[in-house]
């Protein structure tokens, strides 16, 4: 597909204010209903096209912690928490339909695969887990990240992403290291390195900060953008430029560096175009913001204030809708121009 929406239009178009911190998002096609994993551990659904929408939960009993992951294949939903416990639920009842132990530490993100045969979860044991769909059973694991910083403390494991053609998932972890894998053997086949994403204060606090936090491989597979924060002088506070990186993953060629000193904080989500144009990118700190930036250049198109730090991001399938979820709300955002079909040149 190509697109001709302009970035540049972006317009906030609602704002919701919910009870806690929406942690998550899975939107079900064709629509405006989002489930949404929440900080008072539980997984709510929202009709963002209701004339008066709310959270409400799909269950009372779930999770015993920050639900922190989210993924939606057909009318089944499969969410992670720090409690560590991937859930699966049928959203046709509501109800849970499977609980896996899944990992030794907290799990950050959870995303499904493009044929939605499996899903990947990542957390803080360093691991990626591919897990059935259909059956819960996990198909295998991806290891490669080191358990501690250089400064000998725990790592953690923010970021996963799988390219549209489903052959390679790259992971990202708190000091600044992407690996790619193959999808189908879990074998390693690329890495590269964005140390300027980790800031270690070895005085005050003796403590790091930053970390990659989002990924996303271009439409053609070929390109890879790691998202997280520049360096930050006071690590009490998310006080860095936004910091995105767009590398070429094969050859390892830096395609663009990107720091955005208006709107700080970390870029918790990060999305091209289908026609690689351009790149979305939100998060924040205690504030938020939504960018896009062109892909030929890398320069900035456009960035508005988000009234949250936002935590995840999805659009329409036509891309003329964005919904976003974080602090305390949800906001749809629109855009204009139209999504069009890739016509093969006349030979």
């Amino acid at each position: 597909m190509m697109t001709n929406i302009d970035p540049s239009t972006l317009k906030k178009q609602k704002d919701y204010g919910t009870p806690g911190v929406n942690f998550c998002m899975a939107r079900r096609p064709e629509s405006a209903t989002l489930f949404v994993g929440n900080s008072d551990f539980k997984v709510h659904q929202f009709d963002a096209s209701a004339e008066k929408p709310e959270l409400k939960p799909i269950a009372e009993d779930g999770h015993n912690s920050y639900v922190t992951g989210a993924a939606l294949v057909g009318p089944t939903l499969v969410t992670g928490a720090y409690d560590k416990q991937l859930i699966w639920w049928s959203t046709v009842n509501n109800s849970v339909v499977r609980k896996v132990s899944a990992h030794e530490l907290w799990i950050r993100n959870v995303i499904a695969s493009p044929d939605g045969s499996y899903v990947v979860s990542v957390a803080d044991d360093m691991q990626a887990h591919l897990w059935s769909v259909s059956d819960g059973k996990k198909i295998r694991t991806l290891s490669g990240h080191d358990e501690q910083t250089p400064h000998g403390y725990p790592s953690m494991l923010y970021a996963v992403t799988i390219s549209a053609d489903g052959k390679f998932i790259a992971t990202g972890d708190k000091v600044g290291r992407v690996i790619v894998w193959e999808a189908d053997t879990g074998k390693q086949v690329g890495e590269v390195e964005t140390p300027v994403m980790y800031t270690w204060d070895p005085k005050a606090r003796r403590h790091s900060i930053g970390g990659i936090r989002s990924l996303a491989f271009s439409a053609d597979g070929k390109q890879i953008a790691v998202g997280g924060i520049g360096k930050i002088g006071n690590i009490d506070h998310l006080g860095g430029p936004h910091r995105i990186e767009v590398f070429d993953w094969q050859t390892k060629e830096r395609k663009h560096e990107i720091e955005n000193d208006n709107f700080k904080g970390l870029v918790e989500q990060l999305q091209f175009s289908p026609d690689g144009t351009w790149l979305a990118a939100a998060g924040g700190d205690h504030g938020g913001f939504v960018s896009f930036y062109n892909m030929e250049d890398g320069k900035e198109i456009k960035t508005e204030k988000a009234p949250m730090h936002v935590h995840e991001m999805s659009f329409s399938e036509d891309y003329r809708t964005l919904y976003t979820v974080g602090h305390g709300k949800i906001v749809v955002w629109e855009l204009q121009g139209e999504l069009e079909p890739l016509v093969a040149p006349r030979t």
